[in-house]
């Protein structure tokens, strides 16, 4: 696995390095975003960590013209601040996840290998679809029966991973870990709260309802003829 990593606090950018290489990735370590985007043209990475606070060129500027650029790379956000809005500004820019320093190396590590399997899981085609139900994870828009329906990120994402796996039953842990990386939720029903706004949206409008239950198990979507 290849890395670029772009942090321009060097005692950072150092640790990180360090725990990377220990951990088996190659790393290149740049320290502004002017860079970063030299060497993103340049070479080919499996991962890139991209640190907000940057000189020349700031981190959520680098991130959104990476994306321009069709640049498809898992980004994981490195920043000091913690709130709302700065994770939904991160991740709005095209980031795909968002770590708040400081921070263990055992998590930077478990939230790559979260990030590396969504992306060996994806397709070649952008289009997901189950019988009339189309999500395309390029310009995330959603439609069924060819009407576009819209629907928050979150929402967005439990749907897009039912739909990577279709007919298969997802346990509310798989769906919570692919949806709220490492987050717990085991003494929450969001995944159900999130689950019954999607049928509100992409079932109950609709003459077929494609989202099953299995009960004490989990959720999946699917064309067949069973019954919810």
């Amino acid at each position: 696995m290849r890395a670029l990593l772009v942090e321009d606090e060097r005692r950072i950018s150092t640790y990180v390095k360090r725990g990377l290489e220990e951990a088996g990735y190659a790393v290149d370590a740049v320290y502004d975003g002017r860079e970063a985007l030299d060497w993103a043209d340049a070479a080919s990475y499996d991962i890139i960590i991209l640190d907000i606070l940057l000189p020349e060129l700031d981190g959520i500027s680098a991130c959104r013209e990476l994306r321009r650029r069709g640049d498809r790379t898992p980004v994981l956000m490195l920043t000091a601040r913690d709130t709302v809005d700065d994770r939904v500004v991160g991740l709005d820019a095209g980031a795909d996840d968002y770590l708040v320093k400081p921070f263990a190396m055992k998590e930077l590590l478990a939230r790559l290998r979260a990030l590396s399997r969504r992306t060996s899981e994806q397709p070649e085609s952008s289009v997901l679809q189950v019988a009339d139900l189309r999500l395309d994870t390029r310009t995330h828009q959603v439609r069924r029966a060819g009407k576009r329906i819209e629907m928050a990120a979150k929402e967005y994402a439990v749907l897009e991973c039912l739909l990577r796996e279709p007919g298969r039953v997802l346990t509310r842990t798989v769906i919570a870990e692919h949806v709220w990386n490492y987050d717990t939720f085991s003494q929450s029903n969001v995944v159900d709260v999130y689950i019954r706004n999607l049928r509100r949206k992409i079932d109950d409008p609709f003459g077929k309802k494609l989202i099953r239950t299995l009960r004490g198990v989990g959720y999946s979507i699917s064309d067949d003829d069973e019954t919810n």
